[in-house]
């Protein structure tokens, strides 16, 4: 079982991943490369709606855990220093995210004109047309 472990982990994150992007319901009717592109700038559009909330929370969460640490023991200081410090890297990265990922989308996305700002294509459905 622990050879197959992550394999299982992998297959488990791509039908994640693969689900929410291809399960939204606003590309209904068109098809091929046309219906990828509508529904990479959906996932695009909801992942610069979700991340800046998640990475806000996080940034709460880490002066909460450093806060409540410094109120205990030595020992448990110490882990609290962990904790937040883990959550902050959390955040750094949500924000990296949401900063970069449109970028890579763009690139993703087939048939998109050269010089298309990534931001134009961060809605649901993008607002650009593709080129044949």
């Amino acid at each position: 079982m622990k050879k197959n472990k992550p394999i299982m982990l992998t297959v488990f994150f791509l039908f994640a991943v693969f689900g929410a992007v291809f399960a939204t319901g606003e590309c209904d009717g068109r098809e091929g490369m046309d219906a990828l592109t509508c529904q990479l700038g959906c996932f695009c559009a909801d992942l610069m709606s979700i991340m800046p909330i998640l990475a806000m929370l996080m940034l709460v969460l880490v002066g909460v855990i450093y806060a409540g640490g410094q109120m205990m023991g030595s020992e448990t200081r110490a882990h609290a220093n962990v904790w937040a410090t883990a959550c902050l890297t959390g955040a750094l990265i949500g924000i990296l995210i949401v900063v970069i990922a449109p970028t890579i989308i763009l690139t993703l996305m087939p048939g998109v004109p050269a010089g298309t700002d990534p931001m134009t294509m961060c809605s649901c459905p993008p607002t650009f047309t593709l080129s044949p």
